[in-house]
């Protein structure tokens, strides 16, 4: 099954009540909330209190997505543990991670090794507390194209880790249908949006012809997930709940 949320770094400028209250009146059913300032790595009273409103709202963590670079942070001042921590007080099942700090082609043998071996690492430290790890599937990391984050996952070898995917600049829909083939086995979230650009983000329904395709393509698969979405047109609440209107009136057809 398919449920609808928010990834809360759309809002950036708002209080995590008010993206609570947001996410609430538009009808979706979690938040993935970010670790830079809704939920900062490491601040447990903050992890505590959003925790409680979400909750109390009617609403689930669907995620905790963090800022963690496999194979960097850990020895650049954010050791996981302050992560997982912060995750666990938030009541989330699952940390998004980020596959390194270079992409697949601008990366040797040793900075892949690094960046699998820490997110083995991980995966396995995650485990032991009950929460899934997965990488957030983007440009700039080892999880930029289809191939690449499969082969991520292969080098890992960590039955706790998993990927989200989105559809990135330029793909084609026979390459993110082809993706999403491939990952299907250890696919955890889709972030959604519709974007031209990076500049020129566009109302979700404009989309329809692909993201029904995809979500069609998804929804075939066992388990369960959420579809988040992921900024919308200028930042403004009111295209946000036009676009959640959009992917509830999706996933209900």
């Amino acid at each position: 099954m398919i449920a609808t949320g928010l990834v809360s770094v759309t809002f950036r400028k708002l209080a995590p009540a008010e993206v609570v209250a947001l996410v609430r009146e538009a009808g979706l059913q979690g938040i993935e909330w970010g670790g830079d300032l809704h939920v900062p790595h490491g601040d447990i009273a903050r992890a505590r209190e959003v925790s409680e409103l979400t909750h109390e709202a009617g609403l689930a963590v669907a995620a905790y997505g963090s800022y963690y670079r496999a194979g960097h942070s850990e020895e650049h001042g954010l050791p996981f543990q302050q992560v997982l921590d912060t995750a666990l007080e938030l009541n989330a099942p699952l940390i998004r991670v980020w596959a390194g700090t270079v992409g697949s082609d601008s990366a040797d043998d040793n900075t892949r090794w690094r960046v699998a071996a820490d997110l083995r690492r991980i995966a396995g430290q995650a485990a032991k507390a009950g929460v899934r790890v997965a990488t957030e599937f983007h440009g700039g990391t080892l999880t930029d194209t289809n191939d690449s984050a499969n082969q991520l996952l292969v080098e890992a070898d960590h039955a706790n880790l998993y990927t989200y995917w989105q559809p990135l600049m330029g793909m084609d829909d026979a390459t993110c249908l082809a993706g999403l083939e491939l990952l299907a086995p250890r696919l955890s979230h889709l972030h959604v949006y519709h974007w031209q650009t990076v500049q020129d983000r566009r109302p979700l329904a404009e989309g329809a012809a692909r993201w029904q395709k995809f979500l069609a393509q998804v929804n075939r698969l066992p388990g369960d997930r959420y579809a988040m979405l992921e900024f919308v047109t200028d930042d403004q609440p009111e295209n946000f709940r036009r676009d959640a209107a959009t992917l509830r009136e999706w996933l209900q057809a």
